[in-house]
Order: structure tokens, then sequence, then C-alpha cells
């Protein structure tokens, strides 16, 4: 079996190792969503990581919810990521954008208009706004004609992208946002094309990667899913027929990579009351699959590969503080920890000012 340490093909990106940088919603771009000069060191001191997986990124104003989350809509945003991805790349990094569209999981007063879902449903809790915490409010579902509008804002993202300099894409599909709202039937009450049956619940999952692939290349594209669940109350009545059909769709299409989120009994915001199905998924997926299980060690992560259940590990919280993280597991040194009240705050504190370990010795 292959190391941890050793290379990988990604489709078209050539990965030099097998651990990855799960995507980490931080929260240091502007209010207008603009990504701003801290971001490129941020990513550049992570430019060891085999590839990383850019913090969910919004594809419309209409998608985005999270205050301070940068997006890839407009041409202010292309710009400001340029030079992020320029140094990274100077660093000798690949990175990806995780594009985000988070349906019924956003506030009015943030992306100003109702949310969006498959259903006119609404989550419980409490959403994040530049005001504080306020109660989700409820959906008004998609028409069928405004799937082609969300489809070209996909695409349009996918460009800027590119644009922008991104070795390629993830399509946020996990997490209870807007494509695992259509996914789940727990969520999804539609009765046309896009509700009912399993098949007709993963066709917008497939539309949408299609549309990202047509404009990427099936070998600069992939998706996260959550097939055993996630802390926003969506959920499934039969998650390993559902994702086992959205794997068979997926490998289909080719695309680089699949990713997997997998909570685990102590996931910062996991669940575990349904089993993991990356073994069933994997019967059906050829191409490289990538898993995500709130991994903190490398011979938990080196097990996954040795089952052959998983090609690489995507791991995040540990890259929040230790930016050189792949030498750090190569070499068992030991692992700095963060605070979370610093993950989404502005400024440098909690961001950039994690030593690597040679700094640290100096």
């Amino acid at each position: 079996m292959p190391s941890l340490f050793d290379p990988i093909q990604l489709g078209a990106i050539t990965a030099p190792n097998r651990i990855l940088m799960a995507p980490l919603t931080r929260g240091r771009a502007d209010r207008n969503h603009v990504p701003t000069e801290i971001m490129a060191e941020y990513y550049t001191q992570r430019a060891r990581a085999g590839l990383i997986i850019s913090e969910a990124t919004g594809i419309s104003r209409e998608g985005l919810g999270w205050p301070y989350a940068p997006g890839l809509w407009n041409d202010e945003q292309v710009e400001a990521w340029k030079p992020i991805t320029s140094s990274l790349h100077a660093a000798g990094g690949h990175i990806v954008a995780q594009l985000w569209h988070m349906g019924r999981q956003v506030h009015s007063s943030v992306i100003g208009g109702q949310p969006v879902s498959s259903s006119a449903t609404a989550t419980a809790g409490h959403a994040h706004t530049y005001d504080g915490k306020q109660e989700f409010e409820t959906a008004r579902p998609l028409q069928i004609d405004e799937i082609p509008r969300l489809l070209e804002d996909y695409a349009t993202a996918t460009k800027n992208a590119l644009a922008a300099g991104f070795d390629g894409v993830q399509v946020h599909g996990a997490n209870g946002y807007l494509i695992d709202q259509f996914l789940r039937d727990n969520a999804n009450f539609r009765d046309d094309i896009y509700g009912g049956t399993s098949e007709n619940r993963v066709r917008l999952m497939r539309e949408v990667v299609e549309r990202v692939a047509s404009v990427a290349g099936a070998d600069r594209t992939s998706i996260r899913l959550s097939p055993n669940g996630d802390s926003q109350g969506v959920d499934d009545s039969n998650p390993g027929s559902l994702f086992t059909l959205a794997a068979k769709a997926l490998d289909e299409i080719g695309i680089a990579f699949l990713e997997l989120r997998e909570p685990g009994p102590e996931g910062t915001f996991g669940r575990t009351d349904v089993p993991k199905l990356s073994p069933q998924i994997r019967q059906v997926f050829n191409g490289p699959l990538v898993l995500n299980s709130d991994y903190m060690t490398a011979e938990e992560a080196q097990a996954a590969i040795d089952s052959g259940v998983a090609d690489a590990i995507a791991f995040g919280r540990p890259f929040i503080a230790n930016p050189d993280l792949p030498e750090r597991l190569r070499t068992n040194a030991p692992l700095a920890t963060s605070e979370m009240s610093t993950w989404y705050s502005q400024g440098p504190r909690g961001y950039i000012d994690f030593p690597a370990l040679e700094t640290a010795a100096a």
C-alpha cells in the first residue's frame, strides 16, 4: 500500500503527498466578500500540503451568508484571489477553490433576500450574521425555471476560479448546504424531477458537477459529500442507497477525486449514529477517494490508506495551528493547538501567527 507521504495523481494535479488540507472557513475576507492580503500569507504558509482545498467560497450573493467569507462571483474578488494563488504556486503548492451555495443556511440580513432551498424548510438553530446570531428563516423552494440560472452561477464561479489562478474546483455538496438539501429526503419534499426518488434527488448534484466539469474539465473537478450526516439537521431515510447512487453518477462523469466528510465520535461538529459509508462508496467509485474524518495522527491516516478505502486524507483543524503539518506528521513532531475563538475572527491572531518547525527551533 502507498505511504501517506507518497505522491498521488488527482486528475490533472500531481500532489506531492497524500495529506490534503481540508476546507476551513476562517472569515478573513472583507464585508463585500473580497479576499484580503493576509490570506496570501495564510495559504502560502501551508503550501506543503499535497493539495489545498480552499475555504468554502461563495458562487453568488444569494448563496453566501457567512460573514467575511470570500466569494468568486465578481471581478473584484477574482483580482483579489490572484496574488493569493500566485504566492502559493511560487512556494510550490496546489490549490482548488471550493464552490459554496449555502441554501437555507443563510440569513436575509447577510444575503439581502429570502434564502432558497429544495423545499420550504428552515434549519433549527441560529445563523451567523454581521449582527450576531439570528434564528434561521424559512427558505423558499427554488423553481424549476431557476435551475438554469443556478447552474450558470456555478459555471461563472468556475470560470472565475480558473481566471484567479486556482488549479481546479471542488463543489461543496456536503454539510447540509444547498446540494445536500436536494439530496436528502428529510429536506427535499419536491414532487417534480428534482424530488421524490433517489434518482431525482441526485439530479441537481449531477447537473452541477457536469456543468462545472464542462468549464474546468472533469480532471480539475471534485466534490465533497457527507454521506453519514452532519450537524445541520439534514438527513436521509436510506443514506447507503442514496450515496451509492450519487457516487456512481460521479464516477461516470470521471471527476478528479471525491472527498467524503465522515464525522467520527470526537468530531468537532460531528454525529455518530449513522455508520460511515466510505467502504460502500469505494465499491462503486473508481477514482481517488479522499476521507476527512477528524484525523489527527499519521497512524490513523495511514491505517485508512492501508485499508484500501482511502487514497488520501484531508486534514482540517490540525492545519490551523500547524502550517507545516506534513513535515510534522513525517517526523512525528508534536502538534500545536488553536483556540476556537480565533477560527472565524478577523486579523492575524490564530491565523498566520503559528510558526513552522524550523522557525520555532530558531
